[in-house]
């Protein structure tokens, strides 16, 4: 089967996520996100609990939200306010946590960032045993998801968005905590069966929920794993646990895709490379970017950037930082995310030019 692309997205408002790329990419395209404070304090916008299952009150606060993104940044062609499509939406709902929800554990919601887990609540060994993903996909969770999916299609048609299903990982982590990292090791057989329940459950639950989002007219078919916390085990770890997981994921959606986090990725693409159809792949600028571009050469890549680099370091550092990724990787897109409410716009400006100064040769 070919390899199709997926690239970096930053819905407005919301942790960053992937969408299909169509073409139209060019070699060092900026995918720019803000913090939610960016938007509190130019918008005056509250991302408390009605922002996340209100999607009327969404809609709105995104409208103004977009308007303000337009008049800042008039260089970046992906806000657009004669478009509105992307306003009824379900990117951003429940932040980075789809997938604990489902398994019951509760949100802190918060008017200036986005949504937290209680960290007070974590499912034992004796309850994850338990667990029956038919009951956990027939839970008042996803019968709210499905409903707020269903106002959006009365009300405007198609249901736009992108969730972020996050890694198996990662959900394991925010559904029993930190424990699973002895628990490979001192309960391995438990972990196996945890793994699998949490695999089943976003395969049929992004299956659902797609299918659905598709049946409205939009089309998507596609997961992304984000392994953010791949590099706190090894890569014999990831290979026995988790990459048989992803493999499984890879193969029940038309486009598949990688995301690591802004960390060195080197130690990590011999195994990865065993993935099938990878369709994107991000890391940190220290990875071997090369070596990535060779190994993923049918991939859209992406290299993250810190926002507390843009934020604080000289505009010949950040030139250096840009031409080094674009020699290195290009053509690629630079994720900009989580640009922090004190960052200046002259600066947000400054590094859109220098990116599109690259593409045009002039560095």
């Amino acid at each position: 089967m070919a390899v199709l692309k997926l690239r970096n997205h930053i819905p407005i408002a919301s942790p960053a996520r992937r969408e299909p790329a169509d073409g139209t990419e060019t070699d060092m395209r900026v995918s720019l996100g803000f913090e939610p404070m960016w938007y509190v304090k130019r918008c005056n916008v509250d991302f408390s609990e009605k922002w996340h299952r209100d999607p009327y009150h969404r809609y709105d606060t995104l409208k103004v939200m977009k308007e303000e993104l337009v008049k800042r940044f008039p260089t970046v062609s992906y806000w657009d306010t004669l478009k509105t499509e992307d306003l009824a939406t379900i990117s951003g709902c429940y932040g980075a946590y789809v997938i604990p929800r489902v398994f019951g554990i509760p949100l802190l919601y918060y008017p200036d960032r986005w949504p937290e887990l209680d960290p007070t609540k974590k499912l034992s060994i004796e309850e994850i045993e338990k667990l029956e993903p038919d009951k956990l996909l027939e839970g008042p969770f996803v019968e709210e998801l499905f409903s707020q999916m269903d106002t959006i299609e009365k009300e405007w048609g198609k249901i736009h968005g992108y969730l972020n299903w996050q890694g198996i990982l990662n959900n394991a982590i925010h559904i029993h905590g930190e424990n699973v990292f002895l628990e490979f090791y001192d309960k391995p057989d438990f972990i196996k069966h945890f793994f699998s329940i949490i695999t089943e459950v976003m395969i049929r639950l992004a299956k659902a929920v797609q299918k659905r989002q598709r049946e409205s007219g939009f089309y998507i078919d596609q997961f992304s794993v984000s392994n953010c916390t791949l590099n706190m085990i090894a890569p014999e770890v990831y290979e026995e646990f988790i990459l048989p997981l992803d493999t499984e994921i890879a193969e029940n959606f038309e486009r598949f895709g990688v995301h690591t986090c802004n960390w060195n990725v080197t130690p990590y693409i011999d195994v990865l490379r065993r993935l099938p159809r990878v369709g994107y792949i991000d890391m940190g600028m220290m990875s071997d970017m090369a070596r990535v571009k060779e190994v993923f050469p049918d991939a859209r890549r992406a290299v993250m950037y810190s926002p507390n680099t843009l934020h604080v370091a000289d505009i010949n550092t950040i030139k250096r930082d840009m031409k080094t990724i674009f020699d290195a990787i290009a053509p690629c897109d630079l994720v900009m995310a989580d640009v922090t409410w004190d960052t200046s716009d002259e600066r947000v400006n400054e590094l859109l030019a220098i990116c599109r100064n690259l593409e045009e040769g002039k560095y």
